[in-house]
């Protein structure tokens, strides 16, 4: 079984130690100890408090479950101690020059940069951009004021723009929309709605292209312990790690 190394012990964190299976977690970091330690306590890892030490524990592979920052700090070092690397936090990647590094690296060290499936579902098909027209890729995001921390009393629109753009405005907002990117091989449209009957979050892409069209409209649970996050993104984290060691891969 696979040996994960996993960087954040936030609510993602609690729900892939919780749910660990096909894969052990054998070392866990995070800048606050006693979030780590309460993690390893649940999967049976070790805790570290220095991160050096932590990338030299015995694992295989490092699962970024923490933040924007936290990839951009410590992805490249994850790639030059010869570990696989998943990121979460894709928003990362929209700077295109720290994404080419991160690229160049992982061909240099002969290891592999992994993005979750995340809070919306059809990235496998979204793949086929990469050869041939997809002339509309668009996401449109519906949230609740309170999830942005926004008061106002009509449904409305607060950003229409790239997704590289859209970081820097709303940076909690761009994972899906950077994911779509990556996937299709070109900066995703995205469209961030707020409206006071949401109760959840609803992620609606559109996508045209010489393959004809198609709509897809995922509406997220958010997470037990934690509303800001989606559960399906959790999911798509213990998916993909499941799946590891398989003889079989479905939907690349």
């Amino acid at each position: 079984m696979a040996r994960i190394g996993l960087l954040g012990c936030g609510n993602i964190g609690h729900i892939i130690a919780q749910h660990a299976e096909g894969f052990v977690i054998s070392a866990v970091y995070d800048k606050v100890p006693e979030r780590a330690a309460e993690i390893a306590g649940i999967c049976h890892g070790k805790a570290y408090g220095d991160f050096a030490a932590f990338l030299d524990a015995d694992t295989d592979l490092i699962v970024e479950a923490a933040s924007v920052s936290a990839a951009r700090a410590h992805a490249r070092e994850v790639l030059l101690h010869k570990k696989d690397l998943v990121i979460m936090s894709v928003g990362a990647l929209t700077d295109g020059a720290f994404r080419d590094e991160l690229m160049a690296t992982a061909r240099k060290t002969g290891t592999k940069i992994y993005v979750p499936s995340g809070a919306i579902f059809g990235l496998d098909n979204l793949k086929i951009g990469q050869i041939s027209t997809i002339t509309k890729l668009l996401l449109k995001t519906t949230k609740s004021p309170q999830s942005l921390g926004l008061d106002v009393p009509t449904r409305q629109r607060i950003f229409s723009g790239k997704a590289h753009d859209c970081i820097k405005s709303h940076p909690k907002n761009v994972n899906v929309s950077v994911a779509m990117g990556l996937a299709a091989g070109q900066d995703a449209d995205v469209e961030l709605w707020v409206d006071p009957a949401a109760d959840k979050n609803i992620h609606e892409l559109f996508i045209e292209g010489s393959f004809g069209e198609t709509y897809i409209r995922v509406t997220n649970v958010p997470s037990p312990d934690n509303p800001a996050t989606s559960y399906l993104a959790a999911l798509s984290i213990l998916t993909l790690l499941k799946n590891l060691d398989s003889p079989l891969v479905v939907g690349t």
